[in-house]
């Protein structure tokens, strides 16, 4: 019978054409762990007769054509790629433990609850729940505050805002003055009939209608 690989579904396979070699990552915190690089002895040899073969041609030649075939079984399953993954999670499995809470694999270092046997994600650490409890509580808190506070009290919510100075075209953050040319932001008209102000860029009065 057959080896049995272990199952685990948290790891990426970045073999290539010279050997094994697998990732194992977190599922809480995403850090991971690469396994040794094992080089496949077989593929060195076929590399040897793919290079002896490029001088003498014939039987060498056709001896290396397997290789070809072999980068297809690379990408699915082969004996050599259990016996690679296999040797992989035994090197790997001491870095991880599977909750059995969410049966998720995490790392043992930052995201396991050594105490209670459990994942942070499943059993937080009392100390560290409560300070995030309390920052999340003083975060929004500090809004509620600002909420509180009138900010708009020394602001003339009266006059359009202008970003852009009408005289000399330089870029501003409000007020009733260009830093630039020290031009009025809002400049006003007097109504030739009525003597009424207006807003400059009005066409007509809004108090008689006279066309400005």
């Amino acid at each position: 019978m057959a080896d049995v690989v272990p199952f685990t579904d948290n790891f990426s396979d970045l073999s290539n054409a010279q050997g094994y070699q697998f990732e194992f990552h977190c599922e809480r915190c995403g850090n991971g762990y690469r396994s040794a690089f094992q080089r496949d002895t077989m593929e060195t040899g076929r590399s040897m007769l793919r290079a002896v073969g490029s001088f003498f041609g014939g039987t060498l030649q056709q001896l290396s054509s397997s290789a070809d075939q072999w980068k297809y079984d690379r990408a699915t399953n082969s004996p050599a790629k259990d016996r690679a993954l296999t040797a992989a999670v035994e090197e790997i499995t001491p870095r991880f433990r599977q909750c059995r809470g969410c049966s998720d694999w995490m790392c043992a270092d930052q995201c396991w609850n050594e105490e209670i046997g459990q994942c942070l994600r499943c059993s937080p650490i009392v100390a560290e729940e409560i300070s995030r409890a309390q920052a999340a509580a003083q975060r929004d808190q500090i809004w509620e505050k600002a909420r509180e506070k009138n900010w708009t009290k020394d602001l003339d919510l009266g006059t359009r805002a202008k970003l852009t100075c009408p005289d000399c075209g330089l870029k501003v953050d409000g007020g009733k003055f260009c830093t630039g040319c020290g031009s009025s932001l809002a400049p006003t008209v007097h109504c030739g009939e009525c003597g009424k102000e207006s807003k400059a860029g009005a066409v007509f009065c809004a108090d008689c209608g006279h066309r400005l």
